[in-house]
Order: structure tokens, then sequence, then C-alpha cells
């Protein structure tokens, strides 16, 4: 009976997605010590001391920032996320959002809240103020949505069902999110261009180098005057001080966001949930289920599917014996692994291979066992940076 395969939670990750990976195969817990991979939420892991012994860490949702991708990169682990997973319940909370904005519904709540007196007294009040609160109607007015993976093509969908315009831009979509997105969004060729267009706006691109600040003092001097910015995506997305500054001087009509910040506190205007985004129980069993599954497909077959450092590599076997092998995306690696299990009587029945900008994964199916000796030697390539073998034992 092979070792179970050990894997550690650091949050509560949904139950159903814990029993994809059935004991005895896997042993998982809070409490695991030294383990062969993780699973994560929101855990920062920054500061924490990863064993060496970690092949792999999946994150219960999509964004990655909490994990100290690159290094993990360094060691050849690849970095698991649940891209669309989440999706429906984001749409839902933008599209809650929009309507707040629109209606003016937060700042009417706190008005009500704030009344005192009989039925009498309250119903004369609430006829008095309701004025200070009339909002506008989503229909006919224009969405910019910027970025338009998954959740951006779903907010675009429901903002056209509701009698919405929609003006998109994304630089980097996908055949499959471009086939998805519905016919009646315009496409637009900048930001700049869904900036002007738009008097409502929302946000759906990962916080890295290129897009943070993305909406900053400049370009929200390019926006209607009463837009509504909201970012359901990260915070750092948007300067906080430049949209303060714009609402102070009704440029921007309000912002909605899922990240509170001490800037924010108590600003007119601005509308902060406490990161509900992906907070629905059917988000969280989406997530645990498809990073549990992906996971698994890793652990016992070395197949790679939404890794954010790995491209994808899915192999279906043709053999008990497989080697999986993580390197740096340099010259003459296939050659250089093919002559070692040449040499080391090693028949290679299959290979896949595929790069992702500086990281190269490849699967092989062999004939014959693979032993520890043969595993060192590729190991011991220059620029091989993980060798597992992956018998058919534990399938």
């Amino acid at each position: 009976m092979a070792t179970a395969i050990r894997v550690l939670t650091l949050n509560n990750i949904a139950k159903i997605g814990l029993e994809r990976l059935p004991a005895p195969v896997y042993e998982v817990g809070a409490k695991i010590t030294d383990p062969d991979a993780i699973l994560v939420r929101s855990q920062d892991m920054h500061s924490m001391e990863i064993s060496p012994r970690v092949k792999a860490i999946a994150r219960a949702g999509a964004g990655t920032n909490n994990i100290p991708t690159k290094k993990m990169s360094e060691r050849g682990v690849p970095v698991f996320n649940a891209p669309g997973a989440n999706a429906n319940a984001v749409k839902e909370l933008v599209l809650a959002g929009m309507l707040m904005a629109a209606r003016n519904i937060v700042p009417g709540v706190r008005f009500v809240d704030g009344l005192t007196g009989d039925d009498e007294s309250l119903h004369k009040q609430v006829e008095d103020g309701k004025k200070h609160f009339a909002g506008i109607e989503l229909t006919k007015h224009t969405l910019g949505v910027i970025g338009l993976g998954k959740i951006g093509s779903l907010v675009a969908d429901a903002a056209i069902k509701l009698g919405m315009n929609v003006i998109g831009f994304d630089p980097h979509i996908t055949v499959d999110a471009a086939w998805s997105l519905p016919s009646q969004v315009k496409k637009a060729h900048s930001i700049e261009e869904v900036l002007k267009a738009s008097e409502f706006m929302t946000l759906h691109v990962p916080l890295i180098d290129a897009t943070r600040n993305l909406i900053s003092a400049e370009r929200l001097k390019l926006c209607k005057n009463g837009v509504v910015v909201l970012n359901f995506s990260r915070d750092g997305i948007v300067d906080l001080d430049a949209v303060l500054e714009g609402i102070k001087a009704k440029k921007v009509k309000g912002y909605v966001c899922d990240f509170p910040a001490e800037k924010l506190t108590g600003q007119a205007g601005v509308v902060a949930l406490p990161h509900l985004g992906a907070s629905t129980r059917e988000a969280e069993d989406n997530c645990a289920i498809m990073v549990a599954d992906q996971l698994r497909e890793y652990m016992e077959h070395g197949n790679i599917l939404n890794a954010v450092n790995f491209p994808d590599v899915t192999m279906p076997r043709e053999s008990p014996f497989r080697i999986g092998i993580a390197n740096s995306n340099v010259p003459n690696m296939l050659g250089q692994i093919s002559t070692a299990m040449a040499d080391a009587g090693l028949n290679i029945h299959n290979m896949l291979n595929k790069s992702k900008g500086e990281m190269a994964y490849t699967l092989v199916d062999v004939d014959s066992a693979v032993s520890d000796a043969i595993v060192a030697k590729i190991a011991a390539i220059k620029g091989v940076l993980a060798v597992r073998s992956l018998p058919l034992e534990r399938a």
C-alpha cells in the first residue's frame, strides 16, 4: 500500500470538495505536517515556511496574490486556481452594486434607519425626504466592462438583458471568452474608449504591475460626469485618492467595491462591501470541487489544468508507468531528458511537452518501472526543477 498523499488545508474548504480526495489515498486536514500539497483560500502564504516536500498548491478561488507563485515556480511547483467557479456569484454582486448606486439604496437605508417617531411621523418624514434619494434606471444606460473573461462576459450578458448598452475591452481575451461574449457587446480598442462611453464602469482584471492603479486621476478625467465605478476585482486596481477626488468634484457619482479601506470609511458616494464577491455557498462548493479535482489529477497522473504558472498539459494514460518533469523553458531540455531515459533503458511510449513563459512541463509514459536512480539522473540535468515518478498504483 502506497503512503497516503498528505494535503494541508489552510482555510475552511467546502466539505463537498474535500470528499473528492478520498481516504486512504489522501490524508487531509488543517493539522497535517510536512504536506505533499496545500489547499488554501485567502490565507497569506508569503511569510509561511513551505516544506520542500510540497508538490502543488491549489487555491479555492480565482486570484493567487496570497501565494508566493514565483518562489513555487522556481521549485517546479504548480499553483492551481479555480477560474470561473465563482463567476456567477461575482456577477450577481456586480448587478447588485449597479442597482445600489443607481437607486441610492444605501443612503436611503441609512436615512430610514435614522428616523424616529410613530408610524404617522415616519410616513411624513419619508415623504419629505425621499426626493433626496431619487435615482435612475439601468435600462438604456451604458456599462463599460474592462476585462472580458468569464465574469466580465457574464456581467455583460446580464446587463444586456436588463436593457443596457455594453462596451467592453480586453486585449488578452481568450478564444473561449470571445465565443461566450454576447454579440451585442461593442468591442472597444482601448480602455480610454470604454471610459469615454460609459455611465457605469466595472473592472474584471487581475492585479499585476500593468493593472495597478489602472483607474487613475488622468483616466477618470476621460469619463462622463456622474460615472459610477464598480470594482469587484482587486483593490489595487483603482487609485482610491483619485476616485475620492472625483466624487468630491462630482465627476464620479459613486464608487462601489468589495474592498474596505481606511480611506473609504464614512465617505459619501462610497459603498464598500466586506469582500463578498465569492461568498456564496454555491461558489465555495464550486471552487472546492474544481481545485480538488485538479489537485487529484496532478498528484496521481501529473496532468495540469488551470495552473497560473504552468501550461495546461493533460495526456491520457497509455502505460502504468509515467514521469512528470518541470523544467526551465530553455533549449535542448527534451533532448537531454530523452537521452537520460534511453541511457537508463526506458522505452518512451508517449510524450507531451508544453511551455508557458519561463516554465515548461513534460509528461512521459514509458514501458517499464521508473527507479529512484532514474528520477535522480533526470533531476540532475541543469534546468530541471522537479521530477516525479507516477506509477498507476493509486488509480
